[in-house]
């Protein structure tokens, strides 16, 4: 739900940006843990093959989070002052040159991975895999942004900001479920109900999925996967510190495992496939116990740089380990799936709303977990809202 008070009014207003020469930008610009500051920037015309966006949402990844709370996300650590945001969408303002495919006043969704466009992966079209470029480009916590316009996709007419800007995470968990090859009738293992974890939900029942269990420490996450009708059940896990060594932490995920296959698959295996959306190493590792022989696990969760895994299981099991960064080509199916009501009820996971001069509160409010009210925060989006 939105703070009190706040209206979203991005599908009504019209941006009025000049392409005559540099203009002012409002943005949220990080320059180190948790110091976000509004600062007007000033932002030039689009250039040769760009197009200018009035960024209307922009949802708050944990990625992002990890940037805010301590200034790096994993290996990837904060070089200057730059604006996060990357799962955006919005309204074309201005066109560069040579742009023909598109006009001002388009809505578009912002694919902002640009990759490097030369090392083998992108020349072998899997340009998920390409990080040869500066790790995070200028992001969309800003009113304008200039980006190419090869990465922009026209949003279909039923589609809202909100949505098209759920395609970013929407088009991992589609990136991960091709590259796991999931079937009908298949039992799923959801480890993680935030926003990546309820998508998961959601594409893997539009797909046909047999049972599909989420779970998650936080029962009001749980609870709302399946009442929302994401998830056949849900399991919830008793919040207790994280081991401290990797003997605590092998053992807590077998039992973890046994016990999610004894309450909700008795009599099998295991679990087909299992998103892991997480990080943690204690469930990386119980996504591999409670995998079938022949299973696969799907490592999207980030936030373990080291983990030590059972690999001799998954070997002697058969289990396929996927690693997932980002996504290749999915932008188009994604926002087929959300213009063609495939996957209902989705709009729901956008718990949370803030203006852009309220980005501070905005990440403090998803690092918290609930919001000024105590109620839960599932994705908290950043845009174009109105006290």
């Amino acid at each position: 739900m939105a703070p009190e008070g706040y209206v979203f009014t991005g599908s009504s207003k019209t941006p009025t940006q000049s392409i005559d020469g540099a203009s002012s930008n409002e943005a949220a610009v990080l320059h180190g843990a948790k110091n976000i500051v509004l600062e007007d920037r000033m932002i030039n015309p689009p250039g040769p093959g760009e197009a200018q966006i009035a960024v209307k949402a922009t949802g708050l990844c944990g990625s992002d989070l990890h940037y805010y709370a301590h200034g790096k996300n994993g290996d990837f650590v904060v070089r200057e002052p730059f604006v996060l945001g990357h799962e955006a969408a919005g309204i074309i303002s201005a066109i560069g040159e040579g742009v023909t495919e598109f006009k001002v006043g388009d809505r578009v969704a912002i694919e902002a991975g640009i990759h490097c466009g030369t090392c083998r992966s992108c020349k072998t079209v899997k340009y998920a895999a390409s990080a040869k470029t500066f790790p995070h480009v200028q992001g969309t916590l800003q009113t304008f942004i200039n980006h190419p316009a090869k990465y922009l996709h026209i949003m279909p007419d039923s589609c809202t900001y909100e949505q098209a800007s759920l395609v970013e995470p929407l088009s991992v968990v589609l990136h991960a479920t091709r590259r796991a090859s999931i079937q009908a009738s298949q039992s799923v293992l959801v480890l993680g109900a935030g926003a990546v974890g309820i998508l998961a939900c959601a594409l893997a029942k539009a797909l046909g999925a047999g049972m599909i269990v989420a779970v998650d420490v936080d029962e009001r996450r749980t609870k709302f996967a399946v009442e929302e009708g994401f998830a056949s059940v849900g399991h919830t896990l008793p919040r207790a510190p994280r081991p401290e060594t990797t003997e605590e932490s092998l053992a807590l995920a077998r039992q973890m495992a046994e016990g999610l296959l004894n309450q909700h698959l008795p009599g099998t295996e295991g679990f087909d496939v299992v998103y892991e959306c997480t990080g943690v190493a204690s469930c990386i590792q119980a996504g591999i116990y409670a995998a079938a022989p022949g299973g696969k696990v799907a490592l999207i969760g980030m936030g373990t740089p080291i983990a030590t895994l059972p690999l001799s299981v998954a070997a002697l099991r058969e289990v396929d380990l996927i690693g997932v960064f980002r996504f290749c080509n999915t932008y188009k199916e994604a926002l087929t799936l959300f213009g063609t009501g495939r996957l209902p009820g989705v709009n729901k996971i956008v718990t949370t709303r803030y203006p852009l001069k309220r980005a501070k509160d905005a990440f403090e409010t998803l690092m918290r977990g609930h919001d000024e009210n105590g109620r839960m925060v599932v994705k908290v989006m950043v845009g174009d809202y109105d006290e």
